[in-house]
């Protein structure tokens, strides 16, 4: 529920009390002596569905933008004509009104001195935590890292027409992209020239990093989720935070990667992290502006509606496109993802069918892996390593041949090497190379 404060003309006093009569609302009314001109301030309450349609009317009486308003959320109101009221507006949707909704989202926007040092510090945190394979520390940059505001502003000014909303929106989102890849790159190269990381680290064998080379179609899931349930929490009314995180935590640690990336020159994992930030933060974008123009948000001014309209339309339809051309990539890792666990499961199947044969009953399977060219797709299987056990004291089983014959291995060599007894155990292990022809 919401309590209104208006402060009116004293010529428009009995307008207004014939309008709010008519709604049935308990209101109060204080003759105002401060101000040169005569004017009283009426305050009562609403439910919040009603709050935007309330004010509509009010202004159809012919105030104007000299009768400030205010709107603050109330705890209780006891009233029986306030109990009818909000049974009366019980169907409309839940949703604020569209004054709260656009002073929500100029607030979600912290100032950009500390929107810049926020999303700096997000940012190196991302990146220590993915260089550390830390999810715990990840997670922490995403609770940190102020996007929500920016996203959800640029579709607010749209829906709304509200052309600074919406241009501080887009820039913001474009100077934290952008300072963000910097930051990351910078902060990722000190850390690799100071020797704060190993000289052999290898990044491709560190998960948190892993994941955001190979993003498939499921990761437009975590940006449409994301975008979605910003607005729809915007709309409600109620705290962003949490969705914040998520907003986060499907741009700042591809941010990360991406610096990650250009620090180590390998210019493939920085565009792979690259496209999927742009896919999340476009898809954010279009799904928050369908949601709000979905709960009916419109200019208060009929007569710029139909802009909104046109330049809603205009907006989603970039974004929609964009979307589409850069999702290219995601079906092709996708399809390759595909296609890789297709190969691994033949393989597996194929060696686990040779050390399960009869000639080799003595024989058991340790692990079957395959090692590729490049961590971006598309990625072609460079080496099959299998590791198998065998009794302590007898001859390392000659398994190649017979996995060869297989079919699903194309190896032109293949390398047996005995590395000895297991720990703890009366069998000993021997490790298989395929070379791959590819």
């Amino acid at each position: 529920m919401r309590l209104v404060e208006i402060l009116i003309p004293k010529q428009k006093r009995e307008a207004v009390e014939e309008l709010l009569d008519g709604e049935g609302l308990d209101y109060t009314l204080v003759e105002e002596q401060s101000r040169e001109d005569p004017s009283v301030v009426i305050t009562f309450p609403l439910p919040a569905p009603a709050v935007e349609s309330v004010l509509d009317d009010l202004r159809d009486t012919g105030l104007d933008d000299d009768s400030y308003t205010v709107i603050v959320e109330a705890e209780t109101v006891v009233s029986e004509q306030y109990e009818e009221l909000e049974q009366r507006y019980a169907q409309n949707t839940g949703r604020i009104s569209r004054e709260e909704l656009q002073a929500q989202a100029k607030d979600l926007t912290p100032r950009f001195n500390t929107y810049l040092v926020m999303t700096i510090m997000s940012v190196v945190v991302a990146t220590a935590g993915l260089l550390l394979d830390s999810p715990a520390v990840v997670v922490g940059s995403m609770v940190i890292a102020p996007l929500i505001g920016p996203a959800l502003g640029a579709s607010v000014g749209t829906v709304i027409n509200d052309r600074a909303l919406f241009r501080r929106g887009i820039k913001l989102q474009a100077i934290g992209l952008g300072v963000s890849v910097v930051t990351a790159a910078a902060f990722a190269f000190a850390i690799r020239t100071t020797g704060l990381v190993s000289p052999m680290l290898d990044i491709f064998e560190i998960s948190e990093v892993q994941g955001r080379l190979t993003p498939d179609l499921l990761s437009l899931a975590i940006a449409i989720g994301a975008g979605v349930a910003g607005a729809w929490t915007l709309t409600a009314g109620t705290s962003a935070a949490l969705v914040g995180v998520m907003i986060a935590a499907a741009l700042v640690p591809p941010l990360g990667v991406v610096g990650i990336g250009i620090a180590w020159g390998l210019p493939s994992v920085a565009i792979a992290a690259g496209l999927l930030v742009l896919v999340n933060i476009l898809t954010i974008n279009i799904t928050s502006l369908a949601v709000l123009w979905h709960k009916g948000y419109r200019p208060d001014d009929w007569f710029q509606q139909d802009e909104a309209r046109v330049a809603t339309e205009k907006r989603a339809v970039a974004l929609a496109v964009t979307i589409v051309v850069l999702s290219v990539f995601l079906g092709v890792v996708t399809y390759d993802t595909y296609r890789t666990g297709v190969y691994e499961e033949e393989v597996h199947e194929d060696v686990e069918a040779v050390v399960q044969s009869p000639q080799y009953d003595d024989l058991s399977l340790i692990d079957v892996s395959v090692e590729y060219d490049d961590p971006v797709p598309l990625r072609q299987p460079e080496r099959v390593v299998v590791r198998v056990a065998h009794p302590v004291g007898t001859e390392p089983p000659l398994i190649d041949d017979d996995i060869r014959s297989r079919g699903s291995i194309r190896a032109e060599s293949a390398i047996p090497l005995p590395t000895g007894p297991l720990v703890g155990s009366n069998r000993a292990e021997v490790v298989v190379y395929y070379v791959e022809k590819g």
